[in-house]
């Protein structure tokens, strides 16, 4: 099986995070003895900025078995399309990343609209994953049921 890893399960691990490090990593090391985890451009650019040198990165994913893998034509136009279809959909400002609700929450010292949007970024993870791998690794389950309905997500709270 391949899976793909959004940044946020590399985040718990490395930040450490206390709520999600513990099944983010049990997550990984079963994504690793189910078949081969796989990351896209934009997971490695934004895991970039947690390292000194690309060669702590690079040693990073590989003591992990983390390939990367390049989007293709496809995947990337198909992320634009549901980035599109993202903004003309978009209502209320945010969602929620485990379950996909939307709502609009206001500052409650001055009662201004708090946005929360999502970049392409998001759609060129869920698209990558959808057209390269089996299932994505991701706490971040909202935006991608709701934008990319064929792929399979994999994160289990609790395993």
């Amino acid at each position: 099986m391949i899976t793909a890893v959004d940044t946020n399960i590399f985040l718990d691990i490395l930040l450490p995070d206390p709520q999600y490090q513990n099944v983010s990593l049990r997550s990984v090391k079963r994504g690793i003895r189910e078949g081969v985890l796989i990351i896209c451009e934009i997971v490695y650019s934004e895991l970039s900025v947690f390292f000194p040198a690309k060669k702590e990165l690079d040693e990073f994913l590989d003591d992990l078995n983390v390939s990367l893998k390049s989007s293709t034509k496809d995947s990337l136009y198909k992320a634009g399309l549901a980035w599109n279809l993202y903004l003309k959909r978009r209502g209320p400002e945010t969602q929620c990343s485990a379950c996909g609700n939307e709502m609009n929450i206001t500052c409650t010292k001055c009662d201004q609209l708090l946005t929360r949007r999502h970049i392409i970024s998001d759609f060129i993870i869920g698209a990558h994953a959808e057209a390269l791998a089996d299932t994505l690794l991701t706490r971040d389950r909202g935006i991608y049921r709701s934008y990319f309905k064929d792929l399979k997500l994999n994160f289990k709270n609790g395993d």
